[in-house]
């Protein structure tokens, strides 16, 4: 039976990399996401090698449909991916896909699909216990999140909200679930929605997958923000959250035992001078806290922020061209040296080293060309 049939087709990518340093891991994947209307026919794969930076093909290594967005289960080399469309077999739904990783040949073995509950399925993320999925659906304005089998399958859903639409006046109406992922201890879990201006912070039951209103359920964020998705720092004590209508980062404390967020700081991603229109798509903490880095779509830069040690703040340090068209999406590897930057309109990886006393970025020279990369994901695998 022909699965999750659509005009618009999403590949990814699969890269091995060789790690530098021996405290670090011996080689990672690095998956990412595209649309494309041509050939591309769904996961793709290249092999990198950190110390010298060469990447070399291995070509199709899965057929599926709009995996624009992945989750990687390292611990089992489980690949989890959305299928981002809203027509699943006749039901307004998107996809959920599962694969098994073989580390050592980059290929990728299809387990099962499931739909998402809602249309658009456009984020995806596992908990910490690495039992459950969680899926953030745009279309549907709805989050979910699905039991995994021991196998890595997935399973029936263990709970799905469908956020309600607004009657605030001054906001946008109507729910889009753009992001949803667990805190660091596993207790909350926090949806943005984009439509709604608003962050959902839900108890989570790590037993039973449930999700459950907290009692400071609601964070409102300015009107028109647009927010789209969040980053938790190391210390498990601040959260970055990225504007992508504004054109800004909001910085949150967080408080742990009662899973609540607060506001402190707002600040713009664009430079004063800059008049075109601008979209944000997404932002990581770098792994050793010190700085946060932005993609600006269609100032077509990434925003280093230093983060202040003692309170969380941020202060711009760099804005560096990204070397293509609308930057959708970066990743930064799991040796904390390069980020790879995925150009969607240009269709190109672009990859920069990273300074680790300053945060700024130096372009390497090493460019990929890729059918409108939207998304990357690293996972670490054994040394071949």
């Amino acid at each position: 039976m022909k699965r999750l049939a659509t005009p618009v087709v999403v590949g990814a990518l699969l890269a091995l990399t060789s790690a530098t340093d021996a405290s670090s891991v011996s080689n990672a994947g690095q998956f990412m996401g595209t649309y494309t209307t041509g050939e591309i026919k769904g996961i793709y794969a290249y092999r990198y090698d950190a110390a010298s930076g060469e990447m070399s093909s291995l070509g199709l290594v899965a057929i599926t449909v709009n995996p624009s967005f992945a989750a990687v289960d390292a611990r089992r080399n489980i690949l989890y991916s959305v299928n981002e469309i809203d027509n699943y077999e006749g039901r307004a739904s998107g996809g959920v896909s599962a694969f098994a990783i073989d580390p050592q040949a980059g290929k990728l073995t299809f387990l099962n699909e499931v739909p998402s509950g809602g249309m658009d399925p456009c984020y995806i993320a596992l908990d910490k216990t690495g039992k459950f999925v969680f899926v953030a659906n745009y279309g549907g304005g709805s989050v979910a999140v699905f039991g995994i089998q021991a196998d890595g399958r997935l399973g029936e859903p263990t709970a799905l909200v469908q956020h309600a639409p607004s009657d605030h006046k001054s906001r946008a109406s109507q729910p889009h679930a753009h992001w949803i992922d667990v805190a660091p201890d596993n207790r909350y879990a926090v949806a943005v929605d984009l439509g709604l201006d608003e962050l959902l912070v839900y108890h989570f039951d790590a037993a039973k997958g449930s999700l459950s209103p907290n009692e400071h359920a609601v964070v409102a964020i300015q009107a028109g923000s647009g927010p789209r998705h969040l980053a938790f720092h190391p210390n498990a004590k601040l959260a970055y959250l990225l504007n992508e209508i504004k054109s800004s980062v909001s910085v949150f404390s967080y408080e742990a035992e009662r899973g609540v967020l607060r506001r402190f700081q707002t600040l713009s991603t664009l430079p004063a001078h800059y008049v075109g229109s601008n979209a944000t798509a997404e932002i990581a903490v770098h792994p050793n806290g010190k700085f946060v880095y932005v993609s600006n779509r269609g100032h077509d830069s990434i925003v280093i922020f230093a983060v202040n040690a003692a309170d969380g703040t941020l202060q711009l340090v760099q804005d560096e061209p990204t070397g293509g068209k609308t930057p959708r999406s970066f990743e930064i590897d799991p040796t904390g040296t390069r980020l790879f930057v995925a150009n969607q309109d240009s269709g190109n990886i672009v990859v920069f080293q990273i300074d680790f006393d300053t945060g700024r970025l130096t372009p390497t020279g090493q460019v990929l060309t890729v059918p409108s990369p939207v998304s990357i994901k690293f996972v670490a695998v054994g040394r071949s």
